[in-house]
């Protein structure tokens, strides 16, 4: 089994930049989804709310600014430096400190999604915890919904769009990791993988939402598919609650690179 394919999101829910090497640091992939929007309250803003933000270009330079783009307009944020105004952000169920972007930003993003939004950034000493029923007290994450990673097989794909009327790509579910070589649906009895020399311990299926129901190319949901047909054969029923799941979220343990092209061995199953 290789990794096929690294992606990372800078900002959270904003178009997905393909990389061939990605750094591996206490949040995950470094770069991704340590920027993200909020609403004048400071919930966070994704495309369940605003399906625009798949049309929105979001990509890092050198400097960790944020580069945006969309529409053929172009804008630059610089990183919130130390005496940027701090903020308390709510994703989920956690409420998170942030620092708060410039005005020129909350103007050019608010313009382009048509919605009143505030674009923030997480510190380098701001510590979220994953949920402790699934990681240790030292696993952080940042803007990302829960994880660290999420990991998906390119034939679980392969087997889901054999179902489906019109197939989808990869992009509906915004994985960071893609893996070749496996059979369909293997990754859901990994318990621990090793990706080129790094640890990762699997640790929750991915419970999936209407954003997959959202055209990247279009930033247009027209289909309640593949939701639908997933919760036909990828549904887990709970005592109060029906979850569809597709993907597997990853916690690291080991710091260090990852590389498109990496041997991902199985050190341990469910």
């Amino acid at each position: 089994m290789k990794l096929s394919a690294l992606t990372i999101y800078p900002l959270k829910s904003a178009r997905s930049v393909p990389q061939r090497t990605v750094r591996v640091d206490r949040f995950g992939p470094a770069g991704d989804r340590r920027y993200m929007l909020i609403d004048p309250s400071g919930r966070f803003i994704s495309q369940r709310e605003v399906q625009r933000m798949a049309l929105l270009g979001a990509s890092l330079n050198a400097a960790g600014d944020l580069l945006l783009s969309g529409d053929g307009r172009d804008h630059r944020v610089s990183i919130p430096g130390p005496s940027a105004p701090q903020v308390d952000v709510q994703i989920w169920g956690d409420a998170v400190t942030a620092s708060l972007a410039d005005d020129a930003a909350h103007a050019w993003l608010s313009d382009f999604l048509d919605h009143d939004v505030r674009l923030v950034h997480m510190p380098d000493h701001v510590r979220r915890p994953v949920d402790s029923d699934y990681g240790g007290a030292d696993d952080t994450v940042s803007f990302a919904d829960g994880f660290s990673f999420l990991l998906i097989g390119e034939r679980s794909l392969d087997a889901l769009n054999e179902r489906l009327v019109s197939p989808v790509p990869m992009d509906r579910f915004r994985p960071n990791l893609v893996v070749s070589g496996s059979p369909p649906f293997a990754e859901d009895t990994w318990r621990r993988v090793q990706i080129g020399d790094l640890v990762f311990d699997v640790v929750k299926p991915c419970a999936r939402c209407t954003m997959t129901t959202v055209d990247q190319t279009t930033g247009r949901r027209s289909s309640p598919e593949p939701l639908k047909t997933m919760a036909e054969f990828r549904r887990i029923r709970y005592p109060h609650s029906i979850e569809v799941y597709f993907g597997q979220n990853l916690v690291h343990r080991s710091h260090g690179v990852v590389r498109v092209g990496d041997t991902i061995k199985v050190l341990s199953r469910h």
